[in-house]
């Protein structure tokens, strides 16, 4: 039988997506609906306020009673399908955190067989031994420097006592050399141990050439 007339096609099921477009279609319906209601409504109120009370005005407001029932009855719908939105894109909102949550802990489970796989690698009592022989290797090396800055021209014997005098001893023979004792630097003191005269004093005029 489905040689000769095909088998049916399977359908696919409906999604969250395609309901609420669908929803969105009959909400845009209904809105056009209650903008032509409310044109016709605005029309029959304006007539109302310029007939005056009788038969006719009665017959023109029980159309516009009509109208504002079908409005309501609009209205109503248009309401439950706001609220049937509403829960499907909560219901959506809902199962794409889901599926954000599913992602995150998949991902979490690759990276935690890829952690295992390194960890799993790794010897600790290599690295504990490479760290020992890298202190020990530092310690080496302190060593050798020490060794390297030894001084080998300063005699054991020489006390601090005798370093002070000498230094003491030094301090007097640079006084003494530089003048210091007296108070002036020695290559400022001249034969006889006077200081020159710098201070500026009036020209004689020399009395001949004054007189010629």
């Amino acid at each position: 039988m489905d040689r000769l007339f095909g088998a049916k096609k399977a359908v696919p099921k409906p999604t969250l997506n395609d309901a609420m477009a669908n929803l969105d279609v009959n909400i845009a319906s209904l809105d056009v609906q209650l903008s032509k209601l409310n044109s016709e409504l605005s029309g029959y109120q304006q007539r109302l306020a310029r007939m005056s009370d009788g038969p006719a005005k009665q017959a023109v407001k029980q159309k516009a009673l009509k109208l504002l029932q079908r409005r309501k009855i609009i209205e109503s719908r248009k309401d439950s399908l706001q609220a049937q939105s509403w829960n499907m894109e909560q219901a959506q909102m809902t199962t794409n955190n889901l599926r954000n949550v599913m992602t995150t802990v998949d991902a979490m489970k690759e990276a935690n067989k890829e952690l295992k796989k390194q960890y799993g690698k790794i010897n600790l009592d290599k690295i504990e031994s490479i760290q020992d022989e890298m202190e020990d290797l530092l310690d080496m090396s302190a060593d050798l420097q020490d060794t390297m800055a030894r001084s080998y021209d300063v005699p054991d014997d020489i006390s601090d006592t005798e370093l002070d005098a000498e230094l003491e001893a030094l301090g007097d023979d640079m006084s003494y050399e530089t003048g210091e004792a007296d108070g002036i630097p020695s290559y400022l003191a001249d034969d006889t141990g006077s200081l020159p005269q710098f201070v500026d004093e009036p020209v004689k005029e020399d009395k001949e050439e004054v007189a010629a």
